[in-house]
């Protein structure tokens, strides 16, 4: 983030008088602080987004800092002003989501407004001891400019130098803590990434370590031991993020969950068992939180940890692991990132799913800790599916409200060896982002022939086909009944459907050879099925119907791809198929299990 990587750079000169205050700073009764918005490493950079921000506020500030980058800031204001406005310019989304409060310390010459005369410090930071400038730019960047003017030439009063406390005076008030208020500042180290242990308000090494970290980052002297006022920003900051998140502590008690969610950005939509569903307030895709809560076993684990990965709001892509009594998910795309985490305890499973958009500007790296942290079940009760009637029609359809992912197409293909290669229609393969055989096994195209129209295709891991395909390579008889074993109907049915035709001509309508015309009625997803006799030999492959808006064929004509020219294409990538000796026919049942074993789905997705 913006603040870590400008905090990491900034280096801070701490003079002599740090621990005696001025008397312009001891008057003060409220030292003045900042919120810093931006940095950029160059001048002309910073000065083009600080006009940038000058359209939208009148107390935009630019001071460089040691460390040759250069600050946009807001004020100056008293802690508590600044605290108030960054919380509500954090909420009506104004300034990013890591601005953050700042005393002042590491700023050094002024650049915003342009002309802003610069601090005694800063005219003299690149000034040797004896008064001289170490070189020409140096000299340059403090010397007034001729056609200057007075106001631009004035000594202007330093930046106040705020009171601080020594390592020794810093103890001391550290022991007057309660155990509550050294719990709130692991609290906020944690959460700014700076702590990654226990929350017992013990400052042993690692606390002190994550103090000396948070220090350095903020441009503090690295001692371990934080200050009054250190301690102050450091709460004052994490209250302020936590402020503009609305991150509030939400019990469930239908669903037996607790759970610290971001109220200021999601809001309460509905139930829909097993989700409850939080959606964003401002009626966006942003973010989405759905909390999961129904009773199962190890089985319904598993089941709900396959279930979650069809669904359109987890992408493929991205780190998963399933353990026995838990399982945590992660999908990422261009468009949506969701991660997901549930748990089995007691016969009851109880999770999260974070989802959102990876161009909006959310504190996404907040607001999942703070959920993971904070998830627990409570209770002994599970979403009851009858605090929302739905009918068998809704539940299958909607599937809890959740989008279920679908292929972008699917077609019929079927096994032809015991590798378990499949051959299909090339319309099955062609622009797909990745091939899936029975909407579970991946699959690469090993070889397509768009003129003969099929394909073929290997799955990703071994597997062991029920049955596969036997040709039948001998002269066709015209007007035997032949039928096609295809997934009419995509994934809606368990298994392939057996349609039964004849064969009318062994060529094409123009006379084209390869082809075989069927008097079949078939359906898109029946394309790339096995065209098989009455013995359950393969005859061919179905081809997908022409799309020719200029000429449309009537109802039931088909055409399949001939077992003699695919044997011959394959046989030009070392692929033989193996030939039928089938002698009888077989009862319709017999033929239709037959064709079925060798037939799968396969599906085109995005």
């Amino acid at each position: 983030m913006l603040r870590l990587v400008l905090a990491c750079l900034v280096t801070i000169a701490l003079g002599p008088n740090l621990l005696s205050p001025t008397p312009a700073a001891a008057q003060q009764s409220e030292p003045q602080v900042w919120i810093q918005i931006e940095a950029k490493p160059n001048l002309t950079e910073a000065e083009e987004r600080a006009a940038a921000w000058q359209t939208m506020f009148d107390d935009v500030q630019g001071y460089r800092v040691g460390s040759g980058w250069h600050v946009i800031a807001l004020g100056p204001f008293t802690r508590p002003d600044a605290e108030a406005r960054l919380t509500s310019l954090r909420r009506e989304n104004l300034v990013p989501r890591d601005s953050f409060i700042t005393d002042g310390r590491g700023f050094q010459a002024s650049f915003w407004p342009v002309g802003t005369p610069l601090s005694e410090d800063a005219a003299t930071e690149d000034a040797t001891t004896d008064g001289t400038a170490t070189d020409g730019a140096a000299a340059a960047q403090t010397a007034p400019t001729p056609d200057a003017t007075p106001e631009a030439t004035a000594e202007t009063t330093p930046l106040p130098v705020i009171p601080d406390e020594t390592p020794d005076q810093a103890r001391a008030s550290e022991s007057l803590l309660s155990q509550s208020e050294r719990e709130l500042l692991q609290t906020a180290l944690k959460w700014f990434g700076f702590y990654d242990s226990g929350i017992d308000g013990a400052f042993g090494r690692g606390t002190r370590a994550s103090m000396a970290a948070w220090q350095e980052a903020m441009g503090y002297e690295a001692t371990g031991i934080l200050t009054t006022f250190q301690r102050d920003t450091l709460v004052a900051n994490y209250q302020a993020e936590q402020a503009a998140l609305g991150l509030a502590t939400v019990t469930e008690p239908e669903a037996g969950i607790e759970v610290t969610l971001p109220t200021a950005l999601v809001a309460f939509d509905h139930y829909e068992p097993p989700f409850v569903h939080y959606v964003a307030k401002d009626g966006s895709d942003a973010l989405r939180i759905t909390l999961i809560s129904q009773p199962g076993d190890q089985s319904a684990l598993y089941g709900l940890y396959d279930m979650l990965q069809t669904l359109e709001i987890m992408p493929m892509t991205g780190p998963r692991e399933r353990g026995e009594r838990s399982f945590t998910l992660r999908g990422e795309s261009a468009t949506v990132t969701s991660a997901a985490y549930a748990e089995l305890s007691r016969g009851l499973i109880k999770g999260w799913i974070v989802t959102w958009n990876p161009a909006a500007d959310l504190p996404i790296d907040r607001i999942l800790p703070a959920i993971e942290a904070s998830f627990r079940p409570v209770g002994d009760r599970a979403l009851d599916p009858g605090i929302v009637p739905m009918d068998g029609a809704t539940k299958a359809g909607l599937l809890s409200g959740l989008e279920v992912r679908k292929p972008r197409l699917t077609r019929s293909g079927f096994f032809i060896d015991a590798q378990g290669r499949v051959l299909t229609s090339a319309d099955a393969v062609a622009q797909c982002g990745r091939i899936t055989l029975d909407a579970g096994t991946e699959a690469t195209v090993t070889f397509t022939d768009p003129t003969g129209g099929i394909a073929l295709i290997t799955p990703t891991t071994p597997i062991s086909p029920p049955a596969t395909a036997e040709f039948q390579l001998g002269p066709d008889r015209i007007g035997a009944e032949i039928a096609v074993a295809g997934y009419s109907y995509g994934d809606a049915l368990p298994a392939p459907v057996l349609t039964f035709g004849t064969l009318e001509a062994t060529e094409g309508l123009a006379g084209e050879q390869g082809v075989k015309r069927l008097a079949l009625t078939a359906l898109p997803g029946d394309a790339g099925g096995p065209v098989v006799d009455n013995t359950g030999a393969v005859l061919g492959l179905l081809l997908p119907a022409a799309s020719d808006p200029a000429r449309i064929l009537p109802e039931g004509v088909a055409f399949a791809a001939t077992g003699p020219a695919i044997a011959a294409t394959l046989q030009a990538q070392g692929v033989t198929l193996a030939q039928a000796a089938r002698q009888g026919a077989l009862p319709p049942e017999d033929l239709a299990r037959a064709a079925a074993r060798m037939t799968v789905l396969v599906s085109c997705w995005e």
